[in-house]
């Protein structure tokens, strides 16, 4: 992925949060110069990949596989003497025609909250004893204190203000519905850890490979320096 699309995508998100007047932490708005200078007191962003994050799975598309997100707060189960949270909020930006690709959590629940812009797509299957994804049970849904039952492979709409609850193991992907816009997605989970708590089906990449055509608008949440000493 280029490093000019990267940074593209960082200011079409920075824009869209101004939009819908969701304020960002400091730490979002460090240039790759400060982080240069920036000492410990930070490490809790560093060892639990807080900040920016932009994907394209490895697939080399961006406006078709991948979005941009945000980790505003996590833990690190790794760490947990050091990092005792045990939850997670990230916010997500997808545009219309990107598509998050279908795995699932064998640690983290979460809920996905539609925060505005259209409508988001999400679609839904368990999973069988050996992890693949069961193409005939019918899915138990959880959106907004509601429980209901769908086939297998359902996409769920989720309106703005609307949520859907996602358990382990319950696999899901992402899409906007077309024609509604592009949309803003708020997240609350338990801890994540995007290196090793999703199971991709079939496989893809998490974290793009980057092409320097440009230098970094900001540093993605796997990027960062040391802690200067």
């Amino acid at each position: 992925m280029k490093r000019s699309e990267i940074n593209r995508a960082l200011r079409e998100m920075e824009a869209i949060c101004r939009e819908y007047r969701c304020s960002l932490p400091p730490f979002c708005a460090f240039t790759p110069e400060q982080w240069q200078q920036i000492g410990h007191e930070y490490d809790e962003v560093r060892d639990c990949m807080l900040g920016w994050d932009v994907t394209d799975y490895g697939m080399g598309d961006f406006d078709r596989f991948g979005f941009s997100l945000i980790t505003i707060r996590n833990g690190n189960r790794a760490m947990t003497d050091k990092y005792p949270k045990v939850y997670a909020e990230k916010l997500l930006y997808l545009k219309e025609g990107q598509y998050a690709p279908n795995h699932f959590h064998w640690y983290k629940t979460e809920d996905i909250i539609n925060r505005g812009g259209g409508n988001v797509l999400i679609r839904v299957y368990n999973s069988l004893p050996d992890e693949e994804i069961d193409y005939e049970s019918p899915v138990t849904v959880h959106t907004d204190g509601r429980k209901y039952t769908v086939a297998a492979g359902t996409q769920i709409r989720l309106t703005p203000g609307e949520s859907i609850h996602i358990q382990q193991l319950l696999y899901h992907d992402f899409s906007v519905e077309p024609g509604t816009g592009p949309v803003l997605l708020g997240e609350v989970s338990q801890c994540n850890d995007d290196k090793t708590d999703n199971r991709f089906n079939p496989p893809v990449g998490r974290f793009p490979a980057i092409e320097e055509d440009e230098p970094p608008y900001r540093l993605l949440c796997n990027e960062y320096p040391p802690a200067k000493e």
